[in-house]
């Protein structure tokens, strides 16, 4: 396919930034054709389109990472691998939500409304629990009671990982993309707050003014968004790399031992970054923003 042609596993892994164009230009592929041809769907039509376009890519990454559990003779050298695809994860994932916030911005309302009107409702409802939890207890209980609100929310999105990489081998690259589509419309949603608040400022104040509304609106959601995409990829790694093993009949060997206590270091250590995340999500983000 032409879209897959563009580039492969081997240059992805070597130079991971291309995968931040890789992810804008599959991601606004994905938007356009998804709202042309099924335009009262295509808040979800694009994900799976875009979908589409990476999966081949991060299938085959994960058979690679799944032979050098095998070959490799050392964890930390296999850990220091795992890192290169682990990095076009994150390029990829920062392309589709920088593409997709752009477009949210830039499209007319009564379009980006229908576009990713299902993600606004993801965000509305990931919202209104939080908003209770919030509402008469002291600072202190409250950010606890958040704390495992949202890693226990997170910790059922990183079990989704797991199980549909282990089914579908790549199939932790639908959460990367539906997660990019909703962080961006919320990076959108600040961004347009800004432009309005903004509107009636004038020359090199208004320019600097939606610079800084910008960097504000995507730090506000990457400092705690990268720590959790970074779990889930982690999480979607280990699933994929059982995946492979079974495809691959290593089931049946020694080596099947080695690729489980890999599986298990990785799922460890998505874990324990995921709660991390939480508690930047809970107590930093809150301070900072």
């Amino acid at each position: 396919m032409v879209i897959e042609s563009i580039i492969r596993p081997l240059r992805a892994e070597k130079r991971p930034w291309e995968l931040f164009f890789y992810g804008i230009l599959i991601s606004s592929i994905g938007l356009f054709l998804g709202y042309w041809v099924f335009r009262d769907k295509a808040d979800l039509v694009m994900i799976f389109l875009t979908v589409f376009a990476a999966t081949p890519l991060m299938f085959h990454a994960v058979r690679t990472e799944e032979k050098k559990d095998v070959l490799s003779s050392t964890e930390k050298g296999l850990l220091a691998e795992h890192s290169k695809l682990i990095a076009f994860y994150i390029f990829l994932f920062i392309g589709m939500t920088t593409s997709l916030a752009i477009w949210y911005v830039l499209l007319p309302t009564d379009i980006s409304s229908v576009i990713f009107q299902q993600q606004a409702t993801t965000i509305a409802q990931i919202n209104a629990p939080i908003a209770q939890t919030t509402g008469g207890a002291t600072s202190n209980a409250v950010s606890s009671q958040v704390l495992l609100r949202i890693f226990s929310n997170n910790l059922k999105v990183l079990i989704f990982c797991i199980i549909f990489s282990f089914l579908y081998g790549a199939g932790a690259i639908f959460i990367l993309t539906w997660n990019a589509s909703v962080v961006a419309v919320a990076i959108g949603n600040l961004i347009k707050i800004g432009i309005k608040k903004y509107a009636a400022t004038v020359g090199f104040a208004k320019a600097a003014a939606y610079l800084q509304t910008i960097s504000f609106s995507f730090s506000r959601y990457f400092v705690h968004g990268l720590p959790e995409m970074i779990a889930y990829m982690i999480a979607g790694l280990a699933g994929g790399i059982i995946s492979a093993a079974i495809i691959n009949h290593h089931t049946q060997n020694e080596k099947f031992q080695k690729i489980l206590f890999d599986v298990s270091a990785l799922l460890t250590l998505s874990l324990a970054i995921l709660f991390a995340a939480a508690i930047i999500e809970s107590y930093v983000t809150p301070s900072l923003f």
